[in-house]
């Protein structure tokens, strides 16, 4: 049962009787005949619990962009119902409104849209429909809340996609510069051309040399089914927000500019999010469904809140691939205590792999150490570049143990991975 304004206020008038007949048995009687008249307000009302709900969801929608959810009521009593109608999404779905004016007909239905814009990745949940009925002296109304449970998977924003075109157009410049360096039997064949001095004789197509007339050889494609391996870091320090988003969803970006440009090149990407136990794993994908694995793999994921287990990581990486491999780990790499485990487990890696660490950094930090106005901002500056200093150290530190290391800004750092790849693969180190 709720009661609704008019109540509220037909009670304040009980007032005005009592200070015109100065009798102060006038305000029982009122209140009595308000309560009669919420009582049979109320048994007017049409049942809440006699409308059927379902509803109608899409499967999956991109951070930032907008969906409509549909909810379908159906009026199976014999009243005409008025009321209101709250659909309970919770408040990250960004629902745009949650509260809707109905009438129905008995046996009559209507369709009731909901426009979700949600600011947060991972599954979205609603909870129940709450209606409330009310009666024809709208003074009363009946109150139920229907169990309708519903989930709406909101997939990671990769903006980072902006980037991929021109680093696609990259690729195909250095694999043609490749293809033109590449003496002899090599692992791919790309295309014929024309002898010319220097060329390795072994190359000679004899019979496309005697169709011609001139000498001909075959050229070859670099090897392009090298294995990247990205083990993302979900745990504590990766829950750190900056700006918006946390770490983690930064990490997640990378890993997939880094993932769409790798299989365009013909390697072979795998994925592991882990802590303290894997929470996603990507394996044998390619092309479109290498991402699509990889979105509803990261979607669900948030940080838990512990250390990560840096032991596990050489061990993940055996059990994806014993080939040398370039090995990307994604996660924050600014205070010195924090990476001791990252720091221990590097040796097993480098010694058999080409790896990357990849961590975002906080471009407030750079900006708070420029302050000079007044005390609190030299003593914020201080603190920001003994910041920048252990962030230093830390890149120093593991750069000595062999592995390579790309920093940027939340809008940076996808790019530059995918940059330092290419640099790689130009560099022939992969």
């Amino acid at each position: 049962m709720a009661v609704t304004g008019w109540t509220v206020l037909l009670v304040a008038l009980g007032a005005v009787p009592l200070v015109v007949t100065g009798d102060p048995r006038v305000l029982p009687a009122w209140l009595l005949l308000v309560v009669v008249l919420v009582a049979v307000d109320l048994a007017l009302a049409a049942s809440p619990r006699l409308v059927r709900a379902t509803r109608e969801l899409p499967g999956a929608v991109r951070l930032g962009e907008s969906v409509e959810a549909r909810l379908r009521l159906v009026h199976g009593g014999r009243r005409r119902l008025r009321g209101v109608v709250r659909d309970a999404w919770e408040p990250s779905a960004g629902a745009t409104a949650t509260r809707r004016r109905v009438s129905l007909r008995p046996g009559g239905g209507v369709v009731l849209s909901t426009v979700l814009v949600p600011f947060r990745r991972g599954v979205r949940r609603a909870d129940s429909v709450t209606i409330r009925s009310l009666g024809p002296l709208r003074l009363a109304a009946r109150q139920a809340s229907l169990a309708l449970p519903g989930d709406l998977t909101v997939l990671p924003r990769f903006s980072s996609r902006r980037h991929l075109p021109s680093r696609l157009a990259r690729l195909r410049e250095l694999d043609g510069r490749t293809s033109v360096q590449v003496r002899g039997q090599g692992t791919e064949f790309d295309s014929l051309r024309e002898y010319v001095r220097g060329d390795d004789v072994r190359s000679l197509d004899w019979r496309a040399t005697a169709r011609r007339g001139d000498l001909v050889v075959r050229t070859w494609r670099p090897e392009r089914d090298r294995r990247v391996v990205v083990v993302v870091d979900s745990g504590r320090t990766s829950a750190a927000r900056v700006g918006d988003e946390p770490r983690l969803d930064t990490a997640f970006e990378a890993a997939l500019l880094l993932g769409a440009l790798a299989s365009r090149a013909g390697d072979h990407v795998d994925l592991v999010v882990t802590d303290r136990r894997v929470r996603g794993r990507v394996q044998g994908a390619s092309g479109q469904a290498l991402l699509s694995a990889m979105v509803e793999v990261m979607a669900p994921v948030d940080p838990e809140l512990v250390e990560t287990d840096w032991s596990l990581v050489p061990g993940l990486v055996r059990g994806v691939t014993t080939q040398r491999s370039l090995v990307v780990l994604a996660t924050p790499a600014e205070s010195p205590g924090a990476v001791r485990g990252l720091l221990a487990a590097l040796p097993q890696l480098t010694r058999r792999h080409l790896v990357v660490v990849a961590a975002v950094t906080d471009p407030t930090v750079d900006e708070a150490a420029l302050g000079r106005g007044d005390s609190t901002t030299v003593y914020r500056a201080a603190a920001a570049e003994r910041a920048r200093l252990d962030r230093a150290r830390v890149a120093a530190a593991v750069r000595q143990l062999g592995a390579d290391v790309v920093t940027g800004s939340p809008a940076d750092l996808p790019p530059a991975l995918a940059d330092h790849y290419l640099a790689l693969k130009a560099a022939g180190r992969l």
